[in-house]
């Protein structure tokens, strides 16, 4: 059985709460207040969970970081469409995550497979971080970290090896890792987004700027409207955010639909 076959036929509670990062009570309390789907009972009455099992994990995971009670956390998943796939999953839990620290964890490689559900290869690894998936910290050891007198990688497949991972994001990274595109193309991909997203950044700082700022402060500084003006700029960021998941949205399917009409 493929790594793909065995993702289709569904993961067991353990193996949900492995790739998780959570304990198997976690999940079975998280059932029972109905912030997770039920899972699907296969054979031998087992439940099966899925990718959009993990996707709702990591979202309930970046409320509980921004503070959300759990019932403030109940209240938020209840008003979520049912039937959402784990990319819709994935695209919540981006916004709600936009705004809190940085959550990611720094795991050895055995670990780091374990919450992948699968093994490794160097090149993997370097697609996953082209993706901002994870990061190799400093003093890991592998294929793209210390060297050894011989010229082999110092920790490779070892022990020695340690990445920051963003836990939320992997299992949608492991699953592109079957999908035939090459690391430059990856590469390629995540320059445009930087690219364009600093473009957009740069260009509404500018209005805000012009159009705002610079007409504000004309009229002399005062010091609690200056704390009221950063007040403003920093709830508008939210919005934008949100303006340009839309507008982006939107942007692909027309391109979509334009370069593979539906027969």
């Amino acid at each position: 059985m493929t790594q793909q076959t065995e993702a289709a036929a569904g993961l067991t509670v353990d193996e949900l709460a492995a790739r998780a990062g959570v304990t198997v009570r976690t999940v079975r309390f998280y059932s029972t207040r109905g912030l997770l789907p039920p899972p699907v009972i296969g054979p031998r009455r087992v439940g099966r969970y899925g990718p959009e099992h993990l996707s709702r994990l990591a979202l309930i995971e970046e409320l509980q970081h921004q503070g959300l009670t759990l019932a403030a956390i109940e209240r938020y998943v209840q008003q979520l469409p049912s039937g959402l796939s784990a990319e819709d999953h994935a695209l919540h839990r981006a916004l709600v995550a936009t705004w809190v620290p940085d959550a990611a964890a720094e795991v050895s490689r055995a670990e780091l497979e374990r919450r992948a559900g699968r093994s490794l290869t160097d090149d993997d690894v370097a697609r996953l971080a082209a993706m901002g998936v994870l990061e190799r910290t400093p003093g890991g050891g592998g294929a793209y970290g210390a060297r050894t007198g011989d010229g082999s990688a110092a920790g490779d497949r070892g022990d020695g090896d340690a990445f920051r991972v963003d836990p939320a994001v992997l299992h949608l990274g492991v699953r592109l890792l079957d999908v035939p595109i090459r690391l430059d193309t990856i590469l390629a991909a995540r320059d445009v987004v930087q690219e364009h997203s600093r473009a957009v950044a740069r260009e509404l700082t500018r209005l805000f700027r012009d159009e705002v700022w610079e007409p504000f402060g004309e009229a002399g500084p005062d010091p609690e409207q200056v704390e009221t003006m950063k007040s403003l700029s920093a709830h508008m960021q939210p919005m934008v955010v949100q303006a340009l998941v839309t507008a982006f949205q939107r942007s692909m399917k027309a391109e979509l639909r334009e370069s593979f009409p539906a027969e």
